[in-house]
């Protein structure tokens, strides 16, 4: 599905769909995004269900197999865009391109030389650009030129902190296009975090939303005894504390917004399983000052006057299995929920994430925030010359039970194998268990 007025983009690395939703958002109809992730790709389809999501890796799929495999076909495209996972770069040797730890940034390069779109956009960590791996970035650059693609070299690690999320999150941006068309400008930061505000530069910048105005309306979990079991429930909510949280409930849109209307019920809480605290965690966590770290778990109590720190994922068994750190909530002992870390990425609150709060929060650390993505898709369409209006369609989201699905399940219904991701381990004082979700 696509709208003659809307520029067409595909989504490598799609995950839950954080950069697909910020391109929605600019005016993009992204009809393709392309994981390897099963329970991701359940996400996803459940979230955009108007477009294709090919359960894949990018290292085994071509540019033809992109467009047969959607509405694409042989349209022309505006843009690819992706963040490939960090596995360690390599910097090693005479060409870090050819090391295998580099292949996914390899296999990118390879779908838009295929796929030809008019720009792309390469997201990747900020580490990119320190010592050493600069060199491996201006292999990249090179690539791309010698694929008749001209790459913005004065590239620049963006913060989400600036673009209105209450979230400090630093992310390299690499913009290209083809050689013959307009360079973007990278977006110009308009909000700024508690530490910039003595800033002579930032001055005129209002301040980012803080942690508070973000997620005060949001009913408090442990008044909901069913959520020791269930994700969801109908909740009471609070009056918004700022035009940030009114947008994610649906009040209102965000300044240029142009994604798709959903249909859902505005007194449904989701993504809000409770975690089970011990008594001396609950303690510990009662005990640490807002804004400083617990020093047992060390994990952050949240300043609500402040913004939250980089939230992060955890990794599967093939890289240790850890849980990521999740935020204590600022007055609550207990560590935040999955739709609170949601606000505080900018994801709105008809968007939903996996039933557990592994999967889920794994999601939302994974993903770059949809407004930071926004403000750089808005770029594109600037240089595209395009006006993107507001599409009447609306959307209804898909079966609730692509979000409940455990990996086999999720891996039999996208025909791939439950071992494409290695299983999370888990441990427990009598033995381990290999959970497939």
């Amino acid at each position: 599905m696509s709208s003659p007025k809307r520029p067409i983009a595909v989504d490598l690395f799609a995950g839950a769909g954080g950069m697909t939703l910020g391109f929605e958002q600019a005016g993009f109809d992204v009809l393709a995004g392309v994981e390897v992730d099963p329970i991701h790709c359940a996400v996803h389809k459940f979230n955009f269900p108007h477009w294709s999501i090919i359960c894949q890796s990018v290292t085994e799929i071509s540019g033809r197999e992109i467009r047969n495999k959607s509405a694409i076909a042989d349209q022309e495209i505006d843009v690819v865009f992706g963040g490939s996972p960090c596995q360690g770069f390599s910097v090693i040797g005479k060409r870090a391109l050819d090391d295998p730890r580099n292949s996914l940034i390899r296999h990118f390069m390879r779908i838009v030389s295929e796929l030809q779109p008019k720009y792309f956009v390469l997201e990747n960590v900020k580490g990119l650009t320190i010592g050493k791996h600069r060199q491996f970035l201006a292999e990249v650059i090179c690539a791309f030129q010698e694929r008749g693609y001209v790459v913005k070299e004065d590239y620049q690690v963006l913060n989400a902190v600036n673009y209105g999320v209450p979230q400090s999150r630093e992310r390299l941006f690499l913009l290209g296009c083809r050689r013959g068309l307009v360079l973007p400008d990278y977006p110009v930061p308009f909000t700024k975090s508690p530490a910039e505000r003595q800033s002579l530069l930032m001055a005129h910048l209002p301040n980012a939303p803080t942690v508070w105005q973000a997620i005060a309306d949001l009913p408090e979990v442990n008044n909901y005894p069913e959520l020791l079991k269930q994700d969801s429930c109908i909740a009471e909510y609070g009056e918004p504390l700022s035009e940030y949280a009114s947008a994610l409930r649906g009040w209102k849109r965000f300044s240029h917004d142009y994604s798709y209307h959903r249909v859902w019920n505005p007194q449904f809480l989701t993504s809000s399983l409770r975690t089970m605290h011990n008594e001396s965690s609950i303690h510990r966590f009662q005990n640490t000052t807002q804004g400083e770290l617990e020093p047992v778990s060390r994990f952050l109590r949240l300043d609500p006057d402040g913004v939250c720190n980089t939230l992060r994922a955890g990794t599967a068994r093939n890289r240790g299995s850890y849980t990521s750190p999740r935020p204590i909530h600022p007055f609550q002992a207990r560590c935040i929920t999955v739709r609170e870390a949601a606000r505080l990425h900018s994801y709105p609150d008809w968007f939903r994430f996996h039933s557990t709060k592994w999967h889920g929060f794994r999601q939302i650390g994974n993903s770059v925030p949809p407004l930071l993505t926004k403000a750089v898709a808005e770029e594109i369409i600037k240089v595209l010359q395009i006006k993107p209006e507001l599409p009447s369609l609306i959307i209804e989201c898909g079966d609730e039970n692509l979000l409940y699905w455990k990996m086999r399940e999720a891996a039999q219904f996208f025909k791939v194998s439950p071992h494409t991701i290695a299983p999370r381990i888990r441990q427990t004082k009598d033995l381990t268990y290999a959970l497939a979700g």
